[in-house]
């Protein structure tokens, strides 16, 4: 075997006196890929930040980080500074906030090379050539980033990332916010690049599929410790831990049993057209959800998802075709009190809370459209207690609780109205697997008790066949394939919901799929 380009040895890291990373050991070595799994808060990104020297004020380490050989840990700034980019890299989970929105894609990447001293011209004419390799050959250099899709911003700091060809990548959940087929493009891009360049590549992510697609080993983390390492195949084929089963088992979300769906429709858009100027992004689109139903919506970014979903909220108006809900006219033409009657669950519930606000007034927002009711104590405390949680939390602030207890806080916002329609954009895709498998339960439980109707947005496919009776496919704002979900994913009938499926990474004993130990041995 190949000495190991980085070495962690007995890394522990405490914050303010708070442990973070404890007695952590892993190495990779050159061109192998290595997948770091666990749940939020388990330490994957902090370890990130240690091997390239961004710990946050505070931090105290103790252990070794070597990178050829070189301790880091005893680096001065000084040094770091010439080691991080041209040796190490790394790319971010959110290029939006990564990306400077005033300087041009170009500028961003050649600022890379500037820094080290690279002649401006011979700056500008290398930055091209990395933009062409992560597939930008035809996005002109003085672009800014917003005039970008999501997918293209993630290449940007991939060739931000690799512009002085550093021996090694970390890649923090690279594509957990793109659609599945962006997603299976920016992995196979990884994987080109690892394999060109030489490069070791660091994989941090909480989707055991991508981990079974692309790496050669993985180590899992819990509570800031590895707790099991090995071969890919080995380590999710035969997991030793308990924690990695329970991994592996919430990462394969059951497909909900076939149910009775009452005729009755709550939700109908007819022929919903929806123009900017010269540009149609939804066109002639139908669709009727049913009481008690789950509904999914999936595509690729840009399909008209999020479009069609803020006119059947009544947030954008149609130019064709009409939306109703509950027999009633809806969108924008909906009443204040019909509106209480649709509720929506976003993807970042932090982003979609007010800090300052104490959860009783965040759960309380909704009755602004029906005025406060005299029973609104008992209504807020009930749905607080129908997501599991408490009385107790109302005086708490959002950022005292976890990802997923924010999710419940969210979904009880939704609840507080006693809506018939919930609509679910993205709710699940920023949470670890075993707390999406909880609220997933929690969404199925609901329903059940409540006969909620659910129009479920979503870019992760094996989420919607989990939760959802019937999935609609749309692209190029017009529905192309629609159908139970059982008989859509077994037999799907167009090639586009097949490229769907097909891009969606999967854990090995699900699909058939090429397996890391396919690749060609390091030696």
């Amino acid at each position: 075997m190949t000495a190991p380009l980085l070495s962690v040895e007995g890394l522990s890291l405490t914050i303010q006196g708070t442990p973070i990373l404890r007695d952590v050991a892993l190495t990779l070595a050159p061109g192998e890929t290595l997948g770091l799994v666990g749940e939020s808060g388990s330490g994957k990104s902090m370890t990130a930040l240690a091997a390239t020297g961004l710990l946050p004020r505070g931090a105290r380490m103790r252990g070794a980080i070597r990178l050829d050989g070189t301790d880091l840990t005893a680096l001065p700034e000084r040094d770091w500074l010439r080691i991080r980019g041209a040796d190490v890299a790394m790319i971010f989970q959110e290029p939006t906030l990564a990306l400077n929105p005033v300087h041009t894609i170009g500028a961003q990447v050649a600022e890379t090379l500037r820094i080290r001293g690279t002649p401006r011209a011979q700056a500008r004419r290398i930055a091209r050539e990395r933009l062409d390799r992560v597939g930008l050959a035809g996005v002109p250099a003085d672009r800014y980033p917003h005039e970008l899709s999501g997918g293209q911003r993630q290449r940007v700091c991939i060739a931000m990332a690799i512009a002085c060809r550093p021996r090694l990548l970390i890649a923090d959940e690279p594509t957990t916010a793109l659609d599945v087929t962006t997603q299976a493009r920016i992995l196979d891009l990884l994987r080109d690049l690892s394999r060109d360049e030489g490069m070791a590549l660091l994989l941090i992510t909480h989707d055991l599929g991508v981990v079974a697609d692309m790496a050669d080993r993985v180590a899992v983390m819990k509570d800031g410790r590895i707790v099991e390492d090995g071969p890919t195949a080995a380590v999710l084929g035969a997991p030793r831990e308990e924690y990695t089963r329970d991994l592996l088992a919430a990462s394969r979300p059951a497909p909900r049993p076939a149910r009775t769906i009452a005729p009755e429709p709550v939700l109908e858009a007819r022929s919903v057209t929806r123009r900017y100027g010269g540009f149609t992004a939804v066109s002639d689109v139908s669709l009727t959800l049913h009481r008690g139903e789950s509904l999914g919506l999936v595509g690729e970014s840009g399909c008209g998802k999020s479009t069609l979903t803020r006119a059947l909220l009544g947030l954008e108006p149609v130019q064709d075709g009409s939306v109703h809900l509950m027999g009633r006219p809806g969108g924008t033409a909906m009443t204040r009190a019909d509106r209480a009657r649709i509720s929506v669950v976003f993807q970042d519930p932090y982003g979609s809370f007010d800090p300052r606000w104490p959860i009783r007034r965040i759960v309380s927002e909704p009755f602004h459209l029906t005025g406060r009711p005299p029973d609104a104590e008992a209504r807020i405390t009930t749905a607080l207690e129908q997501v599991g949680l408490s009385a107790a939390d109302l005086t708490k602030y959002p950022h005292e609780f976890s990802g997923g207890q924010r999710q419940r806080i969210a979904i009880a916002r939704a609840l507080v109205t006693n809506p018939d329609v919930v609509v679910l954009d993205e709710a699940v895709s920023a949470l670890d697997v075993r707390v999406r498998a909880r609220v997933l339960a929690l969404l199925a439980d609901l329903q059940d008790r409540l006969g909620l109707a659910y129009l479920f947005i979503s870019h992760d496919l094996g989420v919607v066949r989990a939760l959802c009776d019937r999935v609609l496919v749309m692209r190029g704002g017009r529905i192309v394939e629609a159908g139970r979900t059982a008989d859509l994913f077994d037999a799907p009938e167009t090639d586009y919901t097949r490229e769907l499926i097909a891009a969606t990474p999967a854990i090995p004993h699900e699909r058939p799929r090429r397996m890391p130990h396919d690749r060609p041995a390091l030696v």
